[in-house]
C-alpha cells in the first residue's frame, strides 16, 4: 500500500511532536519515502537531528535557507509528495491554514501544496472545543482536508482530561492508509471529527402552528434561524443531529436529519421517537395553548358575532423529557424568551420544568430578536449564570455546542 509512496510530515509544537518519530519509522518500515518539516515551536520538543536520522533525509526548519531556496525549497517540498500530513496540527497550525497565512516554513508549503492533507489535531481540551478552533475545522473539512482524531484522555497538563489526545502513531498511519485508496481530493469516508464526534444531540426549532380552521391558526413570531444554528453547529462538531421543525422558511442545515412538523403535538410525538440522545437542545418555541377541537371549515364572519374559541394546553415538550425516568438525555437545555425580568423567569423555569440547563433571551419587541439575526443570551445553570455578550446567532450556536461538547465530555468521566 505504501510502498513507493511519498508523505510529507509537518511537525508542529507540542508535546505529541515525539509520536511523530514513531509515525516516519512506521512509514520508512513500509517503504514510504518521507520529508520533514519542523516547525520552531516543533523542534522544542524533538530536534531536528532525530527527525532526520529517522527520515534519512535532513529535517527542515528555515524558510528563507540559501540553498534549500535556490530551487524554490518551499514550492518542492510541498509538491514533490504524495500526501501532506501534518502530525500535530496545533491550533496555530490549524488556524494559519484556514486562513491562509504563510510566515515560515510549514504555512508556507501547506499554503502552496496542491496535494491532498491530512491533519493530526493535538492540543489542550479547552482549546480544542473553543469555538474558534471549532469553526476552523469546520472550514477545513470543507475544504477537503481529511481529519485523524483527536482522541479523548489525559493530557500532559496535570489534571487536564478531555478530547484533544493527538492520534497514536497505528491511527495516523490508518488514515494515511485510506488516503491512498482513492485518486481524488474528496475525503475518504471516515469517523466524524469534533468534539462530538459519536454523540448524538436532538434539537427542535422555530414554532409551532395549532389549527383553528383550514386556514387559520395560533402561532408566534418564532423564525426558527436560533434553533437552526444550533444543529448545524452540532454538526459541524461531528455529533448525529436530528432537527425537529416546526414550520420555517430557513433550508434545511447541511448534514442534519429534519424531521417537519406542524403542531406540538406533532414535535412531541417526532421528539420521543428520536430519544435516546445524549443531549437534547428545545429551542423551539411552541405554542403553550391550542383550540379545543378544530373547526372542519372555514369560521365565517357572518354577523352573529366573535366566535367563542375554547382553549386546551399543549403537551409540555420539555418538562416531559426532563422528567423521563429512562431515557432521559444526559444533557437538557431549554430556551426561554422572556420580555420582562428575564433572568428571574428563566430561573424559575430551569426548575419548573426540570431540565440542567436554560438559555434565556429578551425578545421584547425593541430588541429585534424575534426573525433577526443577532441574540443576547443568559446560560442559566445549576451553577450560577453565564451573561454572554451580544452575538450573531451563528456564534451564540457555536459557543453553546462547545459548553454542550465540555459538559459532556466531563460527564464522561
Amino acid at each position: 500500500m505504501l510502498a513507493g509512496k511519498s508523505v510529507l510530515i509537518v511537525i508542529g509544537g507540542g508535546i505529541a511532536a515525539y509520536k511523530s518519530l514513531e509515525l516516519i519509522r512506521r512509514l520508512k518500515e513500509r517503504g514510504c519515502a518521507v520529508r520533514a518539516i519542523l516547525t520552531k515551536a516543533g523542534a522544542e520538543f524533538v530536534t531536528p537531528l532525530s527527525v532526520g536520522s529517522l527520515a534519512g533525509e535532513k529535517a527542515y526548519t528555515d524558510l528563507f535557507s540559501l540553498t534549500d531556496e535556490a530551487d524554490i525549497g518551499h514550492i518542492q517540498l510541498s509538491r514533490s509528495t504524495d500526501l501532506v500530513v501534518v502530525a500535530p496540527a496545533t491550533a496555530d497550525l490549524l488556524a494559519k491554514m484556514v486562513h491562509g497565512l504563510a510566515d515560515d516554513l510549514a504555512s508556507t508549503a501547506l499554503l502552496a501544496t496542491d496535494k491532498r492533507i491530512l491533519v493530526a489535531p493535538a492540543m489542550n481540551p479547552r482549546m480544542w472545543l473553543n469555538p474558534a478552533t471549532q469553526r476552523n475545522m469546520a472550514t477545513l473539512a470543507a475544504d477537503g482536508v481529511l481529519v485523524v482524531g483527536p482522541n479523548e484522555g489525559a493530557m500532559a497538563e496535570r489534571g487536564e482530561f478531555g478530547p484533544g489526545r493527538m492520534s497514536e502513531p497505528a491511527e495516523i498511519l490508518a488514515a494515511i492508509e485510506r488516503a491512498f485508496e482513492s485518486d481524488t481530493r474528496v475525503p475518504l469516508p471516515a469517523a466524524p471529527a469534533g468534539p462530538l464526534a459519536g454523540r448524538r444531540l436532538l434539537v427542535t426549532s422555530g414554532p409551532t402552528h395549532e389549527p383553528i380552521d383550514p386556514v387559520r391558526y395560533i402561532a408566534n413570531r418564532s423564525s426558527g434561524r436560533q434553533g437552526h444554528a444550533i444543529a448545524q453547529a452540532a454538526a459541524e462538531a461531528g455529533a448525529e443531529v436530528v432537527l425537529v421543525a416546526g414550520p420555517v422558511t430557513l433550508p434545511d442545515p447541511p448534514g442534519v436529519r429534519v424531521v417537519h412538523v406542524e403542531t406540538a403535538r406533532e414535535m412531541l410525538a417526532a421528539v420521543e421517537r428520536t430519544l435516546p440522545v445524549d443531549a437534547g437542545v428545545f429551542a423551539a418555541a411552541v405554542a403553550d395553548w391550542r383550540v379545543d377541537g378544530e373547526a372542519g371549515e372555514k369560521i365565517k364572519k357572518d354577523g352573529t358575532g366573535v366566535p367563542n374559541l375554547s382553549l386546551v394546553e399543549n403537551p409540555d415538550i420539555l418538562a416531559t423529557v426532563s422528567r423521563l425516568a429512562q431515557g432521559r438525555p444526559r444533557l437538557v437545555v431549554g430556551f426561554a424568551a422572556e420580555t420582562e425580568k428575564v433572568i428571574e423567569h428563566a430561573t424559575a423555569k430551569r426548575l419548573r420544568k426540570g431540565c440542567d440547563w436554560i438559555v434565556a433571551n429578551d425578545v421584547s419587541p425593541q430588541t429585534g430578536v424575534m426573525g433577526g439575526v443577532r441574540n443576547t443570551v443568559h446560560l442559566v445553570t445549576g451553577e450560577g449564570i453565564e451573561d454572554w455578550p451580544t452575538m450573531d446567532k451563528d456564534e451564540v450556536a457555536r459557543r453553546l455546542v462547545a459548553r454542550i461538547a465540555a459538559a459532556l465530555a466531563e460527564a464522561r468521566q
